[in-house]
């Protein structure tokens, strides 16, 4: 019974316990080191995949990239030619316009200050007027002061810049 009292002694069943453990890290430890290394997720094929890809964005990049300046280019085109189907119609009404012999002699009376047989013509200085009838100062601008210093200034320039009376 002694012996069988020494077997269940706190003593040895603490030993019995730590050898136990012990056993078990061993065993882990061993389990650890045997394992294979673990694998990474890149597999070659999926290097292989990753690498195609990448040839086709670059191989792709160029051609897309003329495809959308072509394009762009088109459109500026098709807009100038918009334009000018546009400007050749406004053309072809002043065309038009000048054959019509009313037209014609309304433009030479105003632009060229034409007059019929019998009638008089009179030019003031300084008062000319745009082909949109607004008023011109002397210097070509449209006139934003009252007629009347457009008057005197007209006056003054008859007379000399500097203010002296023409002898």
């Amino acid at each position: 019974m002694a012996a069988d009292r020494d077997r269940f002694s706190t003593a040895t069943r603490i030993r019995a316990l730590g050898e136990q453990a012990a056993a078990r890290v061993y065993r882990a430890q061993t389990r650890r080191l045997r394992r294979p290394p673990r694998r990474s997720r890149l597999t070659g094929r999926a290097a292989v995949l990753a690498l195609v890809v990448c040839s086709l964005i670059v191989a792709l990049a160029y051609p897309l990239r003329q495809y959308v300046q072509q394009r762009a280019d088109v459109d500026d085109l098709r807009r100038q030619a918009e334009e000018e189907r546009q400007r050749v119609e406004e053309l072809r009404d002043a065309k038009a316009r000048w054959q019509d012999p009313a037209y014609v002699e309304r433009q030479a009376r105003e632009r060229l200050n034409f007059v019929r047989p019998g009638e008089t013509g009179y030019i003031l200085p300084g008062a000319a007027e745009d082909d949109s009838g607004d008023r011109l100062s002397t210097r070509g601008a449209p006139a934003a002061r009252p007629w009347y210093e457009n008057l005197w200034e007209g006056l003054d320039e008859a007379d000399g810049a500097d203010g002296r009376q023409g002898r």
